[in-house]
């Protein structure tokens, strides 16, 4: 089983907790999108990068200085939003660090796809940029069935996905015949089903740690999942999706 989810916008580097373990495997990849990245002017970027004067002008600079081959903070450290702060990764044992390692895999519009102690350096390229080059249509189009092969490579024989859609179709696309499962965070309102952002962040990395903590190695053992009032609610699941809904 691998676990897909997100990158975080927020990063920062942190060279004194852990060591990282080794590089992307696509960073001669991440290579060709750093030398477009670096023709950019600022305005260029910032309009690429939907973002603030603090942000652009930030990520100007890491660009600038920038080495994929490099990175020396592991990307389960870099990467800073909620999902990462509910996944605690600083306070599991090595041996759930380990799994993690094994099972765990953060997609990137910048480095495609990563372990969690692969070494990375703080950068901001969402995959639904808006980058069109003579070389790529878009992310997707750049990246192609590059991330999805890496999971086959590890032997993935089903992909637990805790991604946002606008990662999980990079491996959706692409894994053919393995079974993808997704997981549904969400609560009835008015009578229906809806997710609200904030939860199922909070969600996927409490899930995370979870499934870490147990080292999971079967679908079924996720239903047993029911932290921060989610709970597995087996008629509204079926063989494709998983549905844990809050209760009040």
């Amino acid at each position: 089983m691998k676990i897909i989810i997100s990158p975080a916008k927020k990063m920062r580097e942190d060279e004194d907790t852990l060591a990282p373990r080794g590089l992307p495997c696509f960073s001669d990849r991440s290579i060709v999108l750093l030398n477009y990245l670096k023709g950019l002017s600022y305005e260029e970027l910032k309009k690429l990068l939907a973002c603030n004067d603090q942000i652009a002008a930030l990520n100007f600079e890491r660009f600038r200085f920038m080495d994929p081959a490099k990175g020396k903070t592991p990307a389960i450290w870099a990467y800073d939003g909620i999902q990462y702060q509910y996944m605690g990764a600083q306070v599991l044992s090595d041996d759930e660090l380990d799994y993690l390692e094994d099972h765990l895999r953060i997609l990137s519009g910048f480095y495609g796809i990563l372990r969690p102690f692969d070494g990375v350096t703080p950068y901001r390229l969402e995959m639904q940029s808006r980058l069109k080059t003579d070389f790529c249509k878009n992310l997707y189009d750049f990246w192609g069935d590059a991330p999805a092969r890496a999971l086959k490579a590890d032997g993935c024989d089903v992909v637990l996905n805790l991604a946002s859609e606008e990662y999980a179709k990079v491996i959706r696309r692409h894994i053919g015949d393995i079974p993808f499962i997704d997981v549904t965070f969400a609560e009835w309102v008015d009578g229906k089903i809806r997710e609200k952002g904030v939860y199922v962040k909070m969600a996927r990395g409490a899930m995370v740690r979870f499934l870490a903590e147990r080292k999971a190695e079967k679908i079924d053992e996720i239903k047993d999942f029911c932290e921060l009032d989610f709970c597995f609610h087996e008629e509204l699941s079926d063989e494709k999706r998983l549905v844990f809904l809050k209760e009040k």
